[in-house]
């Protein structure tokens, strides 16, 4: 199981946003810049943060995105269920779950959905805050070519 680069992408424009700053809007190239991150991919992507109440977008000269809310609120985890379809490791897990023909005989139903359950609880215990001061001490370190 892997995720996808639309959810890896997200989380690191995301870090970048948060260490780059400095009490104003960062802009999508700065970001595309810092991470190597394509900035159509990126604005694609930001849409749907945008949406889903994470980044909000400031207009005008020195425009650019911030934070909806603290980073310390921001789950990784909403992130990427923001920007990815499903975090579900099977397809039978994304709807309504009694739909499935096979409920009542499927015997692995269990380990995919405690599977997708632990994935979630594990990814909504970081914080786009932890990851960012994760970054900034990694920064302050000296690591070369610091990329989020």
């Amino acid at each position: 199981m892997r995720l996808s680069t639309k959810g890896q992408y997200a989380v690191r424009a995301m870090v970048s946003l948060v260490c780059h700053e400095n009490g104003g809007p960062i802009t999508l190239k700065d970001i595309s810049e810092s991470e190597g991150i394509s900035l159509a991919y990126l604005e694609q992507l930001f849409v749907k943060l945008r949406k889903g109440n994470i980044v909000k977008s400031v207009r005008g000269p020195g425009g650019g995105y911030v934070l909806a809310r603290p980073a310390s609120e921001i789950k990784v985890g909403e992130v990427i269920t923001v920007v990815e379809e499903s975090l579900n490791p099977v397809a039978c897990l994304d709807g309504d779950i009694s739909m499935c023909t096979r409920t009542n005989k499927c015997v692995t139903q269990r380990v995919w959905k405690g599977l997708g359950d632990k994935m979630k609880e594990f990814l909504d215990s970081i914080t786009i805050e932890d990851l960012s001061r994760e970054a900034n001490e990694l920064k302050s370190a000296g690591v070369k070519e610091f990329r989020s």
